[in-house]
């Protein structure tokens, strides 16, 4: 059980299957308790959100270095944080929107990368993608049991 438990987790801090293959892996695969399973899942997927809002910056100033990294870096944010005020006000709650939605491409990792890109603070960005984290992580449960249906 406990080797199923690790899978479930590292499978879930994973940036394309997250919570969406981690949890019906643990539920229909491995037979794991629901709740276990849930909490599991979560924390795995919301871990590797800490390093990768604080550490995006890092990798920012690295790749500026370089003139490509430059103008690349240069043309995204001349595009997105022009709007910087608006996605202030608002952005926190489009994020939990977005990782709430358990959809390809929309998880707690491109949750991350558009909270850097469009500059929300940590402490906007964070809860707010663990918010939608703990939603998805519901919603990817109830589908997984066929208690409801995302198609």
């Amino acid at each position: 059980m406990i080797n199923d438990l690790l899978r479930v987790f590292l499978l879930s801090a994973l940036p394309i299957s997250e919570l969406r293959g981690a949890i019906p892996l643990g539920l229909l695969l491995y037979k794991l308790p629901i709740l276990l399973t849930y909490i599991v899942a979560i924390l795995g997927n919301i871990l590797p959100i800490v390093f990768i809002l604080k550490y995006l910056e890092f990798f920012y100033q690295y790749f500026s270095r370089w003139k490509w990294g430059e103008r690349f870096f240069h043309w995204l944010f001349q595009r997105t944080r022009a709007y910087k005020t608006k996605y202030e006000k608002y952005g926190a709650i489009f994020l939990l929107f977005f990782v709430a939605i358990p959809l390809p491409i929309t998880g707690a990792w491109t949750g991350a990368a558009i909270a850097f890109v469009f500059g929300i603070r940590f402490w906007y960005a964070f809860p707010a993608i663990c918010g939608g984290v703990l939603v998805s992580g519901l919603l990817v449960t109830l589908a997984s049991l066929g208690i409801i249906s995302l198609i």
